[in-house]
């Protein structure tokens, strides 16, 4: 299909973009890669009236270190130059992780991290590992910037705390250091969205225990979510077999999960539980 008719404006300055944003309001849409806003836009599930491509904004995409203990990402940065990246490898490997199963060679090579967690796909990848790491996501407006909690951030099925006039330009991740972590997904072929994506950042303490978790769920409900009754539950126990599927049936609990022609809500369910075990074991081995 064709989209329908809109207008294409590619501002060289985020302050470009943010006033391009704050005339349109709700009737814009921001191309941050558009691997998935394309689609949208070709089938008419999306008919914005204007499109601010944030692709020709040039200090949006890089990685470096804020100190000791964290690293920045710019929303700019593409999939590939996560997956590639030495420092990202070092420092905080869940996101390499993830990244190398996102779609395909072609999606990684122009998908953006901040297009993605923008886009807020309740089947999404990065935004599993971002919940599972606690990070931060700077969202900039015409005259301020503010920090949201990444749990704070999806709010429903392509919602996000972001307001109409707000771009995400930042993301603030944890240097892992003595932490271990994984993600993994159920999905038809390696190239799709999730059916279920569990991420986890857990740190073990010397007895063999879990110290601290952090968890990401994807694919399940309407949004992205982190199962903090979970976590509370892993803390403490040791992370033996049994132990871990004990608690790993629990990660639906409150939860309407979603079903669909490729997996009844039961057995998406059941998936979930699975792949936390699984993923809690890749984490400790890695």
């Amino acid at each position: 299909m064709i989209p329908s008719k809109f207008d294409y404006y590619s501002p060289a300055t985020l302050q470009e973009a943010l006033s391009l944003l704050s005339e349109y309001g709700d009737d814009a849409k921001v191309l941050a890669g558009g691997q998935s806003l394309v689609s949208l836009l070709k089938l008419r599930l999306a008919s914005p009236r204007c499109l601010v491509d944030l692709g020709s904004i040039g200090n949006l995409s890089y990685i470096h270190e804020d100190g000791a203990d964290n690293l920045l990402i710019g929303a700019m940065t593409r999939y590939a130059e996560i997956a590639e990246s030495k420092l990202i490898a070092e420092k905080c490997p869940l996101l390499r992780q993830t990244a190398l199963v996102v779609g395909d060679v072609q999606v990684r090579n122009r998908g953006t991290l901040g297009g993605s967690l923008a886009h807020a796909d309740p089947a999404g990848d990065m935004p599993a590992a971002i919940l599972a790491l606690k990070a931060d996501l700077k969202a900039t407006g015409p005259k301020r910037d503010r920090w949201i909690k990444s749990e704070d951030f999806f709010l429903g099925m392509y919602a996000t705390a972001l307001e109409a006039n707000e771009i995400l330009t930042e993301v603030r991740v944890p240097v892992l250091n003595d932490r271990q972590s994984a993600y993994l997904k159920a999905a038809r072929r390696p190239s799709d969205f999730a059916m279920v994506g569990i991420a986890v950042c857990l740190k073990r303490a010397k007895n063999g225990t879990c110290e601290d978790v952090g968890l990401g769920v994807t694919g399940i409900t309407d949004k992205p979510y982190r199962p903090q009754h979970v976590e509370a539950k892993l803390r403490g126990q040791k992370l033996d077999p049994a132990a871990i599927g004990a608690v790993a049936q629990s990660i639906t609990e409150g939860i309407d999960v979603n079903g669909n022609i490729h997996a009844s809500p039961e057995f998406r369910a059941h998936l979930a539980g699975v792949y936390l075990s699984r993923a809690i074991q890749a984490a400790i081995g890695s």
